[in-house]
């Protein structure tokens, strides 16, 4: 496969917990037992990597909590030819904070997602990266659930990440304002969902087409600027 990309001075970055029974969609648990949840929390994360793989658009990056030791996380290397960075600890704004400003700092623009939105596909992929290049500061990716599923960024933003209580339907809403109050000039992409729920298993499970891209991904100005795209 060719070495080439499209974005070669940007990352992808995907946040990963090591697959232990117990520690990862733990939501689900009731409904597939820990160790079903973690064969499903693996199959969501390898389909995200073959599909960033595949699109070739940038170096991948699997950013893992604890650490990159975990067998799982070994094998992923190996297969995908990703770099493997250990997270920081602390809540999720800060290990989010944390892997976004290493990549800044090096002078590269940055997605971040997690592995476990089944929404993501090669164009919203793309059009997060193709909306930073053009020169926006920022880009999200709304999720159904009140959180977003993409956050990338052309400059730091340290206040983004303080003091939102995450995991909750106030985190896009929060998000809006921090944008807002730093003069931050961004995009958003239509909204998408991940797996975190029985409720989202069900939908999962009727979506037999979840492993498909869709063809093109219309992107909006921030809401202060143009409606939501639906």
């Amino acid at each position: 496969m060719s070495d080439a990309y499209d974005f070669p001075n940007a990352r992808l970055l995907i946040l990963s917990k090591a697959p232990i029974p117990g520690r990862v969609k733990t939501r689900l648990a009731g409904s597939l037992g820990a160790r079903g949840a973690v064969e499903l929390y693996k199959k969501l994360l390898r389909r995200t990597l073959t599909m960033a793989d595949a699109a070739r658009l940038c170096p991948i990056e699997l950013w893992c909590a604890p650490d990159t030791r975990h067998g799982f996380f070994v094998a992923c290397r190996r297969e995908y030819g990703i770099r493997l960075r250990r997270q920081c600890t602390g809540d999720l704004g800060q290990r989010m904070n944390h892997a976004l400003n290493r990549t800044l700092a090096d002078g590269r623009h940055a997605v971040l997602i997690g592995g476990d939105c089944v929404s993501l596909g090669m164009a919203e992929l793309r059009a997060g990266f193709d909306l930073l290049a053009a020169g926006w500061d920022a880009v999200i990716g709304p999720a159904a659930d009140g959180g977003y599923v993409l956050i990338g960024l052309r400059r730091r933003c340290p206040a983004l990440f303080r003091g939102i209580v995450w995991s909750t339907p106030a985190v896009l809403a929060a998000t809006r304002r921090r944008f807002r109050r730093a003069g931050v000039d961004w995009a958003e992409l239509p909204p998408g969902w991940d797996v975190d729920t029985p409720a989202d298993l069900r939908r999962l499970r009727r979506n037999t087409r979840w492993y498909s891209v869709p063809p093109t991904v219309p992107a909006t100005r921030n809401p202060a600027a143009a409606p939501l795209s639906a």
